[in-house]
């Protein structure tokens, strides 16, 4: 009896090796064939996404050359942007957030909720999203598991401890199997610098608010720690995370979305199709926080960076940023999962993070 349960338990682990033997050949057939196909909108649309990918880039390797994949990345990439932001085209506090200098035009009515939150469904091509508008941009700030270690924490839990309503997640961090417990470069919550590393990545932009309420986007290139926490000072920045912009083999990471009421420009594609999350802010100063979906998730392969300028633009921002995306973009409000991690297993819940972009209840 025990020997036909054996040879039943080692034909079955044959058949699942066999089978996964099977799968494997048949995924890396089908990405061999994409990547040497005729067609090299899907090569350059595969290498694109899978360089923005946390765990995922060494599959460009495996099929394609550094060559092939420095050419792709060369001719899909987004054209460098200024982001010296004109702080008089924001009037936190006006009635229309399209035209605040012109009483004559009619003013939009728009609902908010008890918290000043309003969020809505978008769709597009080939992403799923919502959109959470924050009226009041004093409310948004960048809520940490500080003092750092090697866990982080679930998103609405880190809302709930930050005294929040909702949120979304937040800058680059350490994601290697979820342990999600070390941000890279700099965080800044409520005026306190948590973490001050600019140089720890290549390509780091500041991204947080102001002690005046504004969205800051800010290229870190050439200053170090020293510089960059005089920075803060003299700029009052009150909460802030970091993201990456970086265009390489290694990387396919961007940052500035729109500066000024401009979208920003790009070459070929512009960037893969990924879950996105990206901070923005309108004329009258609300906050727009925006999650997708991808990577499958509804059959939906997730947002380009185009999409990312396009909405943003539609929802009338006049800066944006894009914030760490793929498994970990997620969003929460009033303690419910809005957006959920794209990863099968993390349906209900988020990634670990050690920081998010999160909203304030109202001042009482």
């Amino acid at each position: 009896m025990g020997k036909r349960i054996l040879r039943y338990f080692l034909r079955l682990l044959l058949f699942l090796f066999v089978t996964a033997l099977l799968l494997v050949g048949i995924l890396y057939g089908t990405i061999y064939k994409i990547c040497h196909g005729k067609s090299e909108s899907a090569k350059a649309t595969f290498v694109t996404t899978v360089l923005e990918s946390g765990q995922l880039k060494f599959v460009a390797h495996m099929v394609c050359s550094k060559e092939e994949i420095d050419e792709i990345v060369s001719r899909n990439q987004m054209v460098d942007m200024e982001t010296d932001i004109d702080r008089d085209l924001i009037h936190i506090g006006s009635d229309d957030p399209d035209n605040p200098d012109n009483p004559d035009e009619p003013k939009k009515e728009e609902y908010f909720d008890e918290n000043g939150v309003r969020i809505e469904e978008v769709s597009g091509r080939g992403f799923f999203g919502k959109m959470m508008i924050v009226k009041n941009p004093a409310q948004v700030i960048v809520g940490t598991t500080y003092p750092f270690g090697e866990k982080g924490k679930n998103l609405d839990v880190i809302v709930s401890e930050s005294g929040g309503v909702g949120g979304v997640n937040g800058g680059l961090y350490a994601s290697s199997g979820n342990n999600g417990g070390y941000p890279y470069g700099v965080v800044v919550s409520r005026g306190q610098i948590q973490r001050n590393r600019p140089q720890e990545y290549t390509g780091l932009y500041l991204i947080g608010m102001d002690e005046d309420n504004l969205l800051v986007i800010k290229d870190l290139k050439g200053m170090d720690a020293s510089a960059t926490e005089k920075y803060i000072r003299e700029n009052r920045i009150r909460d802030a995370v970091t993201f990456q912009e970086e265009a390489s083999d290694k990387n396919n990471h961007f940052v500035p979305l729109v500066i000024n009421g401009e979208g920003r420009e790009m070459k070929g594609m512009g960037s893969g199709s990924n879950p996105r999350t990206a901070i923005g802010q309108r004329r009258d100063g609300a906050i727009l926080l925006f999650v997708t979906d991808g990577r499958g998730a509804n059959d939906h392969l997730g947002a380009t960076a185009s999409d990312l300028i396009a909405v943003m633009l539609d929802y009338g921002a006049v800066n944006a940023a894009n914030l760490d995306g793929g498994s970990s973009s997620t969003m929460v409000y009033k303690g419910e999962y809005e957006m959920t991690s794209v990863t099968f297993y993390y349906k209900n819940a988020s990634w670990r993070l050690p920081d998010a972009m999160v909203v304030l209840p109202p001042q009482q």
